[in-house]
């Protein structure tokens, strides 16, 4: 820090400022905090964790929010 008054460097030069990728400075170009392609989304399925019920899931609409047809209980996300 120069003078030391808490602005940092200048930001001239390599190594300075962000987006080095080095030791806890992301890049901003990860997979996301629900590690990418495994992550909810429009494609998958709702299942009853009481009675085994499968239906496809629908963008927008989270599973838990959605009833079993079978037994009314809340479903989750496969």
């Amino acid at each position: 820090m120069p003078r030391g008054d808490g602005t940092g460097p200048a930001g001239k030069g390599p190594g300075t400022g962000r987006g080095r990728g080095g030791r806890g400075q992301g890049t901003g170009m990860g997979m996301g905090r629900l590690g990418g392609p495994q992550a909810g989304g429009a494609v998958g399925f709702c299942i009853c964790p009481d009675c085994g019920t499968r239906q496809p899931h629908e963008r927008g609409i989270p599973c838990y929010e959605k009833q079993c047809p079978n037994c009314g209980k809340a479903m989750i996300r496969e």
